[in-house]
């Protein structure tokens, strides 16, 4: 996901936001009708049809293949499904609209099995030709289509489009083969190990075929100039999930209900809806009074606190890196690495991580957790030494050294839920090896992100905040991401880490790539770009009547398994 992938108000605003939410939740909890399907009733409650989960933002809009966002994509999982899926609470393969795939030794090519008997919500036959369809729009794409604010995992991912416009290159998608109406041969141009586990994203989900033309998924004909707004992605979002799109009333709600044809196991619930809450304590406040059933992004100062209440937290796996980057480009003194060194040795992750992130955290050694293939255990580390720090200091000429020190405020996110808390136990450990700090401070979108990897912040920053959770289960979405070429977040350039990276990106197979990446991981740590601080665990809140649901580490977390009870 990503991240690059919630102001707290509080007294009379938070009050008017909870009372406007529970208005409306009132209206909606209904208890099942009789015969309902699939659901159930826990001892001690009594069942209700509606599950209510609180989003921190609307979603972009509708259409995955366009999205980027999370808030997008939790939506999207409920609507629509791809080829093949992760296990529960891991990014363990599993069959999901294939019921089984191989791939060819040279990488070059993957073949799918399709389940039989499927359909869209529209009615329209799921089978290889829509497959096929799915991956020709995406190929096909042009103009704006282009543009990776539009279209970012496609572009990114398959390294370009079939008709590249302003010199970019030619993507490595090739073509389709289709075999009978249930088996299909995806054909690439060149290896991509991880093709398979990349088709777990909810951009490469299967959208109906027949709906897409129907509502101009691809033209902005009769609507805005975005196509990321057309008809379809606002209003006819049409997938095989469990969960049909009923309604989205834009900062208030999205509505979906259950799929009762669907392929798998139908929903427990009739209805799910994704309420609109900006503020962080308001949503406290709404699950506290049971108008909602739950939401994430729990700041670490409330999990207690919830507790004890009798609410449910639990963590989903850590998938994802915080790390203080470090400005190459402008300080001279950073460019260093004495110095680099020096704040690394400067730094206790774990005493960060007591003061300011989530229980169950880790501290990191290295830009990516150790559930993703190429992960090295042994890379050089830089372990809390206050005097090693200082003494390097001095070794290169800076024990007076001023950094200005960026983080965002008024935001939480999965990898950085209070990015203030995190600030002041950071400062203090960069002051006590004789740093000066100043901090420089910007709204999370766009002024952060601007300001820490736009042309006009370049000059604004030494050191920041920032991270990632991870999409699927590839080393190239971790430090590929981060490392792959110069960047104006980082500043450096290294041609040699940039050539690794680009040669492991091509390797055939994912046993080929476990070796080299964990070489990677050594330049990496002996580099010393930034400060690898830690894998958070995001923690959910829900009801104490909310049973099956079930956190993914990259938040695959799909709610035809959920019952709630009252």
């Amino acid at each position: 996901m990503s991240p690059m992938h919630r102001r707290t108000l509080f007294g009379v605003a938070a009050l008017a936001v909870a009372g406007t939410v529970a208005g409306c939740a009132e209206s909606q909890r209904t208890t099942p009708t009789a015969g309902a399907t699939g659901t159930g009733t826990a001892a001690g409650g009594s069942a209700v049809d509606t599950f209510i989960f609180a989003g921190s933002s609307d979603p972009v809009m509708l259409d995955p293949a366009m999205a980027s966002d999370g808030e997008t994509f939790r939506i999207a999982r409920q609507i629509f499904e791809g080829l093949v899926s992760v296990a529960p609470g891991s990014t363990e393969l599993v069959p999901l609209l294939a019921t089984e795939w191989s791939s060819s030794d040279d990488g070059l090519s993957h073949t799918f099995k399709l389940k039989e008997g499927v359909t869209f919500h529209d009615g329209t036959a799921f089978n290889a030709s829509a497959v096929e369809a799915n991956f020709e729009r995406w190929a096909n794409w042009t103009g704006i289509n282009q543009n990776e604010n539009i279209t970012y995992y496609y572009g990114k991912l398959f390294r370009g489009f079939k008709n590249p416009e302003d010199g970019n290159s030619v993507g490595i998608y090739d073509r389709c083969e289709t075999s009978g109406d249930y088996e299909i041969t995806v054909h690439l141009t060149a290896p991509f190990a991880s093709f398979v586990d990349a088709m777990t994203l909810p951009a490469f989900s299967m959208q109906s075929p027949d709906a897409m033309k129907q509502y101009n998924a691809d033209t902005t004909e009769g609507t805005v100039d975005d196509p990321r707004f057309s008809e379809y992605a606002t209003a006819h979002p049409t997938g095989t999930g469990p969960f049909k799109f009923e309604s989205w009333d834009r900062g208030q709600q999205v509505v979906l209900v259950r799929n009762d044809d669907y392929h798998g196991d139908v929903a427990k619930i009739s209805k799910a809806v994704v309420r609109i809450i900006p503020d962080a304590r308001a949503r406290t406040q709404e699950l506290q009074a049971g108008n909602i059933d739950g939401y994430d992004l729990v700041a670490p100062a409330d999990v207690q606190v919830l507790k004890d209440a009798g609410f449910q937290v639990p963590n989903r796996p850590a998938f994802n890196i915080l790390y203080l980057g470090i400005n190459h480009n402008v300080n001279p003194a950073l460019q260093d690495v004495r110095v680099r060194q020096a704040i690394n040795h400067a730094i206790d992750k774990e005493a960060v991580i007591s003061q300011s992130l989530p229980e169950g955290s880790v501290a990191a050694i290295e830009y990516m957790p150790d559930s993703v293939n190429g992960y090295n255990p042994d890379v050089t580390r830089y372990d809390y030494d206050p005097e090693k720090a200082k003494a390097l200091l001095a070794e290169a000429g800076q024990s007076n050294l001023t950094l200005r020190f960026a983080y965002p405020t008024g935001v939480s996110r999965p990898y950085m839920p209070t990015p203030e808390d995190t600030f002041v136990a950071i400062r203090a450990q960069l002051e006590a090896v004789g740093i000066t700090v100043e901090p420089v401070t910007a709204r999370w979108s766009p002024d952060y992100l601007d300001l820490c990897q736009s042309d006009e912040g370049i000059d604004k920053r030494d050191v920041h905040f920032l991270g990632w959770t991870g999409d699927y289960n590839d080393p190239d979405n971790f430090v590929g991401v981060f490392f792959g070429q110069k960047s104006n977040e980082w500043g450096f350039d290294n041609p040699e880490l940039f050539q690794a990276l680009k040669d492991a990106r091509q390797l055939a197979t994912a046993a080929e790539q476990e070796a080299r990446y964990a070489e990677i991981n050594e330049m990496i740590a002996t580099f010393v770009p930034g400060v690898p601080i830690a894998h958070p665990a995001p923690s959910l809140a829900l009801g104490p009547g909310v049973q099956g649901y079930e956190p993914s580490p990259v938040q695959d977390e799909v709610w035809n398994t959920i019952t709630v009870t009252h």
